[in-house]
């Protein structure tokens, strides 16, 4: 999988290299990751040297290779022409915390936008960062999610066995199925499994799937609404990395899907994968 890390040479935009240098430190990489900076005019180079200077001593001397690219032109629209051209698996951007609803939710970010039209997997890498060891996978609980098969096909090679991964799922009572009994609409992932409920169903599914890793993922359910308990949930069990999905849809339908997305990329206080 080719990596590609964008910074600007800011402090959150750092962020991104600090990730991959965990990825390495790791071993988790089997290909050169990729360092790239964009400035808004060609007479910017040698501020873009500097940058990819500075950004070449975050990672241990031994690293390996890291290759280093410039490109001139807005930042969100060159990595990701970058990504695209590239071919790259896998896109890591920092993202500063921002607290300012306009800001947060109407203007977007360099992160957001890269985010929604990347060719592939984003990692906005910002907050509360460790080694990657604590994984909280965040299932939608719809028929046919492409998540779990996506994430096992695009990252079950950096998963190691030692690696504990969370199945989150999330049953609100306002989207609720009618007919649903109510002492469902409270139980654990253990008793969902055991009355062979959908969502126990449904759960059981993933589990199988994420065995193919080697690993014994844990499956969770909270009640309450997707956002307010996925971010908790992050918060308490203290999980270096979150997974999301989101969808390539249009129009009303694209606004609808992926607003959930967008509140946890900008309300979490730790690095999110958002897989396509």
């Amino acid at each position: 999988m080719r990596i590609l890390m964008a910074t600007g040479g800011s402090a959150h935009s750092e962020a991104a290299l600090r990730f991959g240098a965990q990825l390495l430190h790791s071993n988790r990489l089997q290909k050169t990751p990729t360092i790239l900076t964009v400035v808004r005019r060609a007479a910017d180079r040698p501020r873009a040297e500097a940058v990819l200077t500075r950004s070449r001593q975050i990672f241990e001397p031994g690293a390996g290779e890291i290759q280093t690219k410039i490109r001139v032109g807005q930042a969100a629209e060159e990595i990701v022409s970058e990504a695209e051209e590239g071919q790259y698996g896998l896109v890591i951007v920092g993202e500063r915390q921002r607290h300012d609803f306009a800001t947060r939710f109407l203007l977007g970010s360099t992160a957001v936008r890269v985010v929604e039209h990347a060719p592939c997997p984003v990692i906005i890498a910002k907050g509360k960062m460790g080694p990657l060891h604590r994984i909280l996978l965040c299932d939608s609980g719809a028929q046919n999610s492409p998540l779990l098969t996506c994430f096992i096909e695009q990252f079950g090679k950096l998963i190691k066995d030692e690696d504990e991964i969370t199945i989150l799922h999330v049953m609100s009572q306002i989207s609720a199925a009618p007919g649903i009994p109510g002492k469902q609409l409270r139980a654990d992932a253990e008793e969902l499994i055991k009355a062979h409920a959908p969502e126990g169903q449904l759960l059981e599914h993933d589990i199988e799937l994420l065995q193919r890793l080697a690993v014994q993922p844990r499956p969770k359910v909270r009640h309450g609404l997707v956002v307010d308990e996925i971010l908790q949930e992050a918060q308490e069990g203290d999980y270096q990395l979150v997974v999301i999905g989101t969808y390539c849809g249009s129009g009303w339908r694209r606004i609808l899907l992926d607003d959930l997305a967008h509140q946890i990329i900008v309300k979490t206080d730790r690095p999110v994968l958002v897989v396509r």
